[in-house]
């Protein structure tokens, strides 16, 4: 893999190693001045890319291990969520939560922090109890939930070490469907942000900024006690996030019931995810500055219309993840899927983000973003304790990766 999935960044390490064993991985890990995991390339950022050694997950054994009694699943870490999902569906578990899309790996959405949307739902990375890390030396550690600097060892951005695996918490099997409003006036979803995001189990709303309107997707969970929100124009076909994409590559909505798995994610893992050829940037804000941002972002909405595909606006629990950009605030995240032209693109970045920062707006750490690391940073209350676990664990900055080496400073 020389380039990322979105083909805007091109990876600059001087070699590409796809180890087949973790023995083997070991060996390029100690033997590597600098070195940096890749799994499924799905980060827009450089977040994941090194001058020296990088090593793709992608030949490593895809290994599974459940147990029911435990209430766990242990995962390898380059295997993606739409393979972990229909494992565990099999024998009847699930996971709390799924991203926009499956076809990510589990290690790299747990590393940045990645989330799906609902009131009650944190990001993926509140799931982990559990993680398989290789130190500098090659040599692996566990860390578990409870454990002096587990919390900072989650959300890590790969600073700390290569994730070999992860133990994930898993419930019962559940059943979701989904329905569409469409044409939901952005005046109705500020002034009842709460009644429209806490409409169902998972919701998400999407909108261009520019048009005043917003569809949006509620996932309904059995015996979840929603606000009781309903928009008043039902859509009366499945739809696609994007106008104009085809629907086929949507997962099932009309409020037809299916396996979590099939309805928490927006797309089919079968299907090509988002709108094909984009850039993706994200802000997570506080969750009581919705109506703020969601006003700021119309007064942008002329300016973003040209570069812009959709935008999409979901809600995270809080966490205790010293990194995790909803660490000890319940946050509302503004998303951004952009035309694939990175020098059109960034001047409307940075037109968001002077907006959103100034109300608290963490950058996602796999997305696009204008603002400096080390400013990035200075939004953490525990970035320090992470300088002082990272020195504890890679005295030698062998996985600091450039991007963040002003940032994480020592």
């Amino acid at each position: 893999m020389k380039a990322n999935w979105a083909g805007n960044v091109t990876f600059s390490a001087a070699r590409v190693h796809h180890p087949a064993t973790e023995d083997e991985l070991a060996g390029i890990v100690a033997g590597a001045r600098r070195v940096r995991a890749l799994g499924t390339g799905h980060s827009f950022s450089r977040i994941a890319d090194t001058a020296g050694d990088l090593v793709a997950m992608d030949r490593l054994p895809r290994t599974v291990e459940i147990d029911p009694a435990a209430h766990a699943v242990t995962v390898a870490a380059g295997v993606t969520y739409a393979e972990l999902a229909a494992r565990l569906h099999r024998k009847g578990l699930a996971l709390a939560s799924l991203a926009s899309l499956p076809h990510i790996s589990v290690a790299g959405s747990v590393a940045t922090g990645t989330h799906g949307s609902g009131d009650r739902l944190p990001c993926l990375s509140a799931a982990v109890r559990g993680l398989s890390l290789m130190g500098p030396d090659g040599a692996q550690a566990e860390l578990r939930r409870g454990d002096p600097g587990f919390d900072g060892a989650v959300v890590a951005l790969g600073a700390l070490g290569v994730v070999t695996r992860l133990t994930l918490d898993v419930e019962p099997a559940f059943e979701v469907s989904q329905r569409v409003y469409e044409r939901v006036p952005l005046d109705e979803l500020s002034s009842q942000f709460d009644a429209a995001l806490g409409a169902g189990y998972s919701v998400s709303a999407f909108t261009g900024w520019r048009d005043g309107q917003a569809c949006v997707w509620v996932k309904q969970r059995p015996g979840y006690p929603g606000t009781g929100w309903r928009g008043q124009h039902p859509a009366g076909q499945n739809v696609h996030p994007v106008p104009g994409m085809p629907p086929g590559h949507c997962t099932e909505q009309l409020g037809v019931p299916g396996p979590w798995h099939e309805r928490l994610p927006h797309f089919r893992p079968e299907q090509p995810p988002g709108a094909g050829r984009e850039l993706q940037s994200e802000l997570y804000l506080p969750r009581h500055t919705a109506p703020a941002a969601m006003a700021a972002l119309r007064e942008l909405g002329e300016q973003l219309a040209p570069v812009l595909h959709i935008s999409e606006v979901r809600t995270v629990r809080a966490d205790d993840l010293w990194l995790s950009p909803a660490c000890r605030r319940d946050s509302v995240t503004f998303h951004f899927t952009w035309i694939r032209d990175t020098a059109a693109v960034l001047p409307a970045v940075t037109a968001v983000e002077e907006r959103l920062l100034p109300l608290g707006a963490r950058p996602h750490w796999a997305k696009l973003t204008t603002t400096a690391p080390d400013q990035v940073l200075a939004g953490y209350e525990q970035a320090d304790a992470f300088r002082g676990l990272m020195r504890r664990l890679d005295p030698g900055g062998k996985f600091r990766t450039e991007l963040f080496r002003t940032g994480l400073a020592d």
